[in-house]
This record gives structure tokens, C-alpha cells and sequence, in this order.
């Protein structure tokens, strides 16, 4: 291997291995530097996995529900957790397989090890320990003119309510242990909290969720966190909200949590306790300070084509801050070595970020809320299409949630788009899409949508917005 390069990536997560992939089609000589495995938090320990776990909940789902489908089942149907867990597990060992496959392809040194900043353009690297208690890497020194820092986040960790991975875990734990909770409290009703609240819930354990804001998913429009509040009180899934943890008694069994309400102090009873309170970004050990990259708390400061303000120093993803997303730390890397190469790029909108949550039923939005479009002065347009009145959903046996559009009444501008139903994550590309291409809402209800599909809701909401309602 070289020791010498035009680019080097610390982290191979998804915006570290798609950085380095790209910057190799511009003919830039690359290598990958991982301490642990490829694919990094999403692939291994994150979006992946948990999405295979959400399926194994979805499916529990619809056989408690056969009868509603007109099908009967002779027998029971009840989960084995170690097997779901381990049907989680195979999907992120593929994943990572074709990582490993792609840094060949495109001829990608991969450097195993803990990787640190000695100077802007060096990189020192020692052996590191992978979450399988591997050792990887020798010691060596390697030089770029470029180095991207892509080196993720880990859960944020709250002062009173440490993880110990036994009694209070975090996100990662409650992936990988085989062994099922009778009971569980979730802290935090964000993307996480609310996913695992589901998965868990619909494998049996009896679930409550604790959020100190006043609703739960508080990013999303109100409008989506009332309708999930209404179906995971309908499922069975205790909420709590304006409520806020203070700790965890762990003195005997089983474990009592305090929480601080308006109404007074309240103790809950459970078997364990999921902190899901965000993430913190991964600026430890970079060698950072020696080289002088800013820093503003776990995040590093760039600017709007992801420079740090050490020329040659760059980073990208979870590590910069929020919203922690690994299409948007694709999408950074990207657009960095794109920059780096001399491209034509237009920094990235914020507004055209879209947010997926994929509990059932899932959520996915892009650009503004109807308070912040206000809020932003626009005189908007708004449009609401329930799935009880799309075809789709109703052969699907699906109809919980809606699409909510909302447009500028002056020119059309296509300024938000949030939905809570079957698919949501798939159908809010066509908004992503039609934001970036500037079209309007006109153009929207001029597309054909094909029937009977759920994407049809997407224009519905559109007619709507513009009193021009089909179906409703």
C-alpha cells in the first residue's frame, strides 16, 4: 500500500465509504482509514440492524391481525427473540461484506486502525479493538493532500442516568442483547426511542415512553406527533410527555425510575431502561487541538463546502452536528470531494434534508413545517389527505395516517411535505425530488400519479391545499 495520498477518509460509516468512493472516480489516489468494522455505526449497529428488527415487529404485527385479512392461522405464532436478534445481525454482516466489496472495486486503500491528526496533511494510525474484540491494524504514517474526517457519533449519555449495559442501555444494546425485557422504560421519543418503543412493544414487552417535551417525535409537525401518540396508545404503549427522568433506583428488583411531572414526582417499575437521548459527535483522540481545527463542543466547525478552518482538514456527517443522518453525511461527503475536485457545487439546503422515522406507522418529512413556513413569512397553502381515503391503503389494510402539503400561496413553492402512514419513507423521495427541481404545486396535480397506489395521497394533499379536492 501507498503511504502517500490525494485523499484520506477517517471512518468509513456511510458518509466515509461513499466519500472515498467518489473521490476515487475523480481519480484521487484514496484510502479509508476504520478502527473498527466497515460500514461504521449505520451499518453495523444502526440504521441497517434496526430496520431488520422493525420488520421482524411489523410482521408479529400482522399475524396478531390474520383475522382481518380473511386468513386464520392453526397454531400460535410467538417470537423468538435470540433469532430475531441474530436475523438483525446477519443483514449488518452483509452490508459490511459489501462495503469490503466496494473499497476493492474502486481500488480504495483500507487502513485498519485508530486514525489521528498529527498534522493537516498527516494521519497517525495505530491498532484499535472492533466491537467483536478483534485487533485490528499496525502502526504506520500515512500523508494526504486532502483528509475528511467522517468519524460519526455515539449516544449522548445523560449525568443521572448512566448506561451500564445491564440495567440502563443504549441504543446499541438494545439491538444486540438476546435476552428480552418483561418490561422496558424508554427516555426519549425521538426517531430512536419511538422505533425501539415499537420493536420491543410488539415482541412483547410492556413499553412506556418518557419525553420531557410536551409530544412525542417533538422534530416532526405537531399534526404527525398527535396521530403517532394516537396509534401507540390504541397499540398499547404507554406515553408520557412533559415528564422528565431523574434517575433510576437500582437497589433490588425491579428497577424504579423518577420522574418529575407538573403533577408532582411519579415511579415507574421496569426491568430496564433505554436512554435514547441523541448522540454526541466523535471529536475525542483526533488529534484536533494539536492541529488547530475548531471545535464547537462534540461538533467540528465547517463551513458550507464542509472545510474546517485548517486548510486541507475537512469533515462531514454526524461528526459536524445535527440532523444526525446518513443520507446527509452521503450526501456532505459528496459534495466535498466534489468541491475538492473543482466542481460547480451549491451548498445543501437544510430544508431539502428529509427525516425518516420507520416505526409503524412510519414517518418521513422534508422542508418546513406549516408554524416555521409562518413563522418564515410566507402565506401558506395547506393540504391534508387521509390514507382512509386512498384505495392503496385501504387493500392494504393499512389506513392510519395522512400526507400534509403545504405550499406558498404567492408562487407555488413546494415548502414542506410531512407524512405518517404505510411507506411514508418511500414516498417523501417524490417530494425531495420535486423541492430540488422547484416545482410547483400546479405541476404536482398536473403529474399523473398511478392508481391505486399510495403515492396518489401526495397529490391529494396537493389538491387540497389548492380547494381543488378529488377523493375527499
Amino acid at each position: 500500500m501507498a503511504t502517500d495520498y490525494d485523499c484520506i477518509v477517517v471512518g468509513s460509516g456511510p458518509g466515509g465509504y461513499e466519500t472515498a468512493i467518489r473521490a476515487s472516480q475523480l481519480d484521487m489516489n484514496t484510502a479509508i482509514v476504520e478502527k473498527d468494522k466497515l460500514g461504521g455505526v449505520c451499518l453495523n449497529v444502526g440504521c441497517i440492524p434496526t430496520k431488520a428488527l422493525l420488520k421482524s415487529a411489523e410482521v408479529m404485527s400482522e399475524v396478531t391481525h390474520l383475522d382481518e385479512f380473511g386468513l386464520e392461522l392453526d397454531g400460535s405464532v410467538s417470537p423468538n427473540f435470540s433469532d430475531v436478534v441474530e436475523r438483525s445481525r446477519g443483514a449488518a454482516n452483509q452490508m459490511n461484506q459489501g462495503v469490503q466489496f466496494l473499497m476493492e472495486k474502486n481500488d480504495i486503500d483500507v487502513l485498519r486502525g485508530h486514525g489521528r491528526l498529527s498534522a493537516a496533511d498527516t494521519v497517525e494510525i495505530e491498532p484499535s479493538v472492533t466491537m467483536d474484540g478483534e485487533e485490528v491494524g499496525e502502526e504506520q504514517t500515512v500523508t494526504a493532500d486532502h483528509v475528511i474526517l467522517a468519524t460519526g457519533a455515539r449516544p449522548n449519555e445523560l449525568p443521572f442516568l448512566p448506561i451500564d449495559g445491564e440495567d440502563v442501555i443504549d441504543y446499541e444494546g438494545a439491538m444486540l442483547q438476546t435476552e428480552q425485557p418483561d418490561s422496558m422504560v424508554i427516555v426519549g421519543a425521538g426517531a430512536i426511542g419511538v422505533e425501539f418503543a415499537y420493536f420491543y412493544h410488539h415482541m412483547g414487552t410492556d413499553v412506556t415512553i418518557i419525553e420531557v417535551m410536551d409530544r412525542i417525535v417533538p422534530n416532526e409537525d405537531p399534526d404527525v406527533s398527535e396521530e403517532l401518540a394516537r396509534s401507540y396508545e390504541e397499540t398499547g404503549i404507554d406515553l408520557m410527555t412533559g415528564a422528565d427522568v431523574q434517575g433510576v433506583d437500582k437497589n433490588g428488583a425491579p428497577l424504579e425510575v423518577e420522574i418529575e411531572t407538573d403533577d408532582g414526582t411519579e415511579h415507574i417499575e421496569c426491568d430496564q431502561v433505554l436512554s435514547a437521548v441523541g448522540v454526541v459527535g466523535n471529536v475525542e483522540d483526533l488529534g484536533l487541538d494539536e492541529v488547530g481545527v475548531e471545535t464547537d463542543g462534540n461538533d467540528i466547525v465547517v463551513d458550507d463546502h464542509y472545510r474546517t478552518n485548517v486548510d486541507g482538514v475537512y469533515a462531514i456527517g454526524d461528526v459536524t452536528g445535527a440532523p444526525w443522518l446518513a443520507h446527509k453525511a452521503s450526501h456532505e461527503g459528496i459534495h466535498c470531494v466534489e468541491k475538492i475536485a473543482g466542481h460547480d457545487v451549491r451548498p445543501m439546503d437544510e430544508h431539502d434534508i428529509p427525516a425518516c422515522t420507520y416505526c409503524q406507522p412510519q414517518i418521513a418529512s422534508v422542508g418546513y413545517t406549516e408554524e416555521e413556513a409562518e413563522e418564515e413569512g410566507y402565506d401558506v397553502k395547506v393540504g391534508k389527505f387521509p390514507f382512509k381515503a386512498n384505495g392503496k391503503a385501504a387493500a392494504l389494510g393499512h389506513q392510519e395516517g395522512f400526507v400534509k402539503t403545504i405550499y406558498d400561496d404567492k408562487y407555488g413553492e413546494f415548502l414542506g411535505c410531512h407524512i405518517i402512514g404505510q411507506d411514508a419513507t418511500e414516498l417523501i423521495a417524490e417530494v425531495v425530488a420535486s423541492r430540488k427541481l422547484e416545482t410547483t404545486g400546479l405541476e404536482i396535480m398536473e403529474s399523473m400519479h398511478p392508481h391505486p397506489t399510495l403515492s396518489e395521497a401526495v397529490m391529494e394533499a396537493t389538491r387540497e391545499a389548492y380547494g381543488q379536492p378529488i377523493n375527499i
